[in-house]
């Protein structure tokens, strides 16, 4: 029996997260939320004719949970969307509650928006954020809400101990301050503690399981996902969404997650080389080989396929769901305090002249729609995407392999409801004491239609004013006249839109909001709801650190105090008070009127405190639930078609016989199809590229959720039952050179019956 006892306590260390030398649980997960690729308004820009007609590459949910072993845990979700929706954060509560019971509520799980403005609208329950998706689009919420569900069950079957490091640093190439002059008009003194006019910083945890090494990162950062413009119609993660994937390459390409992974610089060879045209790295592609002209007669050999039914979109599935045994590494680029903060960062141009934009309002001969930003690809606004999400992601594996500093410490969290609409605040007096003042229903200005110089609105209105438009205050009375009390409460704000008192046919504009903090040992993240300026952020992160750091038993000394914007639901912008008065597209869109940033700081304040002393928040208020309510005037799809004699599946324009490609050119194919509506292939895929391995089989090598890889998708008029997908291929310089060609898949709806999925390849062709 004398050897027993030792065998024991090596299982019982080898065992017990109570026992290990981690202090944490960590679990990491994602999964596919790409929604409508066909008929749905992007969400973002308010363009009623930015319509979703394609994919650039695939949105996602990204979660990491972290769980003291026998304490407390947090869940924070980062959406490859707009912004976080309320109704989507209700239901997926709801959701967790059924699985897990009380183990995730609203208190300990935090969902944010990188702010992509190339994503599927219609998943936001309050009327002025879906009036351009003509209304509520169910097939955008549900996989946005599934997708959500899913990351985190992932993320909880992943729970295992781990070791969690934070580190900081300067990136100062990927945003600029879109709105100086409402900057400049902050306190000189506060100004002159900066140098720079947005903040540069980006702060990464590293998530490391104790067997399996490296498992994920999250980063904040703060740069609008505006590198897409408004003309833009693929669905797309734009530069966080980008970055993201690029990372997740990276690790991949270095074998992290393994058995003891630890990152070294070795990955930075992979860098140089998507540093071109980064893409999804397949496995299953052998070593490259020379083209010969057997290779080129072997490619003539194999015409395209023709269109042929599937049995259902199983076979649809992506490379990487091929490999859901592997444990996968989860990076996520998650937004901050991006309000005022452009990705455009060549500066802002008039159209017609190629002469710099008004300072003060952004405007081209008084026309706001002539000014745009340029992006540092300008023209070409993919590769400004790309430039941008490389520059985040360089800069994040740099932190990532340098980090050295361990989370250690508590895991704790403080939420409540507030009512932006009636908020008590207390500011200072211009004497210098106490005044007691209220926030404001919501409402827009007259400069929130002028959008930005990422976006430019319509007609004459513009940044910076004050006064507004008599027409437009005609129009305006239509649909509701603002009170005197309103009027005054958001002066100097001219009111638009009064949508916090518009209740027809349910509400335009959120009242209730909540507020969070998220606590990992020295980590603090400030969930707020909406996008903070850079100086809002600043001086929240800092009333915020204030408070904690006072605690006098030092537990807080050390901390580091990050914003994530776009949080657990979205009431548009927080601006500073003295930014308030200039009213430009921020200021414009600040809703509750001029003290919201100090309503922001006062209760952010009082939750703090409450961690600080252990204590609980008490909530008096609890957000709609208006699922009910919801109306949905998007069409759905009728049944789809083709010509006499055609098949879905079949090649409408084909490769050219007998071609060979060289790496950087572009080869496409179009495919007579169906509408993407009638399956979203979650997980799966619309396009792919395979390669000729040996002489009769053919491996998938490149998928639609691939940088290089997009999915075109196009009606020949408006209200055609019939549909065409182009597949464009950017072929990477690092693509192998072989026999190479492109599958489409899709599903088509008949008149009457049920959809039936389909597929059809192009001629092959060789690639030297």
């Amino acid at each position: 029996m004398i050897w027993l006892w030792p065998f024991l306590v090596l299982v019982l260390q080898s065992c017990s997260p109570a026992l290990s030398d981690s202090p944490y649980l960590v679990g990491m997960g994602s999964y596919d939320i790409t929604g409508p690729a066909a008929d749905v308004n992007m969400m973002g820009y308010a363009n009623a004719e930015q319509i979703a007609s394609g994919i650039h590459f695939r949105l996602k949910a990204r979660a990491f949970i972290v769980a003291e072993p026998n304490g407390k845990r947090v869940v924070f979700v980062n959406l490859d969307a707009c912004m976080a929706s309320q109704l989507v954060t209700i239901k997926v509560l709801e959701r967790l509650k059924a699985r897990y019971g009380d183990l995730y509520d609203e208190n300990n799980v935090a969902i944010s928006g990188i702010h992509t403005h190339a994503g599927p609208g219609g998943y936001l329950q309050y009327v002025v954020y879906i009036v351009t998706s003509l209304g509520f689009v169910r097939q955008s919420f549900d996989v946005i809400v599934n997708g959500i569900e899913q990351c985190i069950v992932e993320a909880h079957n992943n729970l295992r101990t781990g070791k969690i490091y934070v580190n900081k640093g300067d990136l100062l190439d990927a945003g600029v301050n879109r709105s100086p002059s409402a900057y400049l008009n902050n306190p000189a003194e506060e100004r002159s503690k900066y140098q720079y006019n947005v903040d540069k910083e980006m702060t990464l945890i590293k998530f490391v399981d104790d067997e399996l090494g490296p498992v994920g990162s999250f980063n904040w950062f703060a740069t609008h996902g505006t590198s897409m413009s408004r003309t833009n119609s693929l669905i797309s993660g734009d530069n966080k969404g980008a970055a993201a994937r690029f990372m997740e390459d990276w690790a991949e390409q270095n074998g992290i997650p393994k058995q003891g992974a630890h990152a070294t610089n070795d990955g930075l060879e992979f860098l140089h080389r998507i540093s071109g045209l980064p893409r999804r790295v397949s496995s299953i592609i052998p070593e490259p080989n020379e083209i010969t002209d057997d290779l080129v007669q072997l490619a003539s050999s194999y015409e395209a396929s023709g269109g042929r039914r599937l049995s259902g979109s199983n076979i649809t599935k992506r490379i990487r769901s091929t490999q859901q045994n592997k444990p996968k590494f989860v990076s996520a680029f998650c937004q901050s305090n991006c309000g005022d903060v452009s990705p455009n960062v060549l500066g802002t141009f008039c159209i017609d002249t190629g002469l710099p934009c008004d300072f003060n309002h952004s405007t081209c001969n008084g026309k706001n729609e002539l000014c745009y930003g340029r992006g540092p690809g300008y023209p070409d606004e993919f590769e400004s995407t790309r430039i941008i999400g490389n520059r985040q992601f360089l800069k994040a594996v740099d932190l990532f392999n340098s980090a050295s500093e361990e989370i250690q410490g508590r895991v704790d969290y403080r939420h409540t409801y507030l009512d932006f609409s009636q908020l008590e605040v207390n500011v200072p007096s211009s004497t210098g004491e106490q005044q007691v003042v209220k926030t404001c229903p919501a409402a827009m200005g007259f400069a929130f239609a002028a959008g930005t110089t990422d976006g430019p609105g319509a007609f004459d209105f513009k940044q910076g004013d004050v006064k507004g438009n008599p027409f437009w205050r005609l129009v305006r009375n239509l649909l509701k006249t603002p009170g005197k009390e309103q009027v005054d409460c958001q002066a100097p704000k001219p009111i638009l839109l009064d949508t916090g008192e518009m209740k027809e046919p349910y509400d335009w504009a959120p009242a209730i909001l909540p507020i969070q903090i998220i606590r990992i040992g020295q980590l603090v993240i400030l969930c707020v709801p909406g996008e903070f300026t850079t100086m809002a952020g600043r001086r929240l992160r800092d009333a915020v650190k204030k408070v904690l750091t006072s605690d006098n038993s030092g537990e807080f000394n050390d901390i580091h105090v990050v914003l994530a914007g776009l949080t657990n639901t979205y009431s548009q912008y927080i601006t500073t008070f003295e930014e308030y008065q200039i009213q430009r597209y921020e200021g414009a869109s600040t809703l509750y009127g001029p003290h919201t940033l100090s309503g922001y700081i006062q209760e952010f304040q009082k939750l703090a405190t409450a961690m600080v002393a252990n204590k609980e928040v008490p909530t008096n208020f609890q957000p709609p639930d208006m699922l009910d309510k919801q109306i949905g005037l998007l069409p759905g799809v009728m049944f789809d078609s083709t010509p006499p004699g055609v098949k879905f599946g079949d090649v409408s324009s084909d490769v050219p016989a007998s071609s060979t490609f060289r790496k950087g050119s572009v080869v496409n194919a179009t495919f007579y199809s169906a509408c993407p509506r009638n399956d979203l292939l979650t997980d799966g895929t619309f396009a792919l590229v395979e390669k000729l391995d040996g002489t009769d089989n053919w491996v998938p090598a490149y998928d639609d959720d691939d940088w290089s890889l997009c999915f075109i998708w196009s009606r020949p008029a408006k209200l055609s039952p019939r549909s065409f997908a182009t597949l464009e291929w950017t072929i990477p310089e690092d693509a192998p050179s072989g026999v190479y060609r492109l599958r489409h898949f899709g599903a088509s709806k008949p008149l009457f019956g049920s959809i039936k999925h389909f597929t059809g390849t192009s001629r092959a062709f060789a690639v030297r």
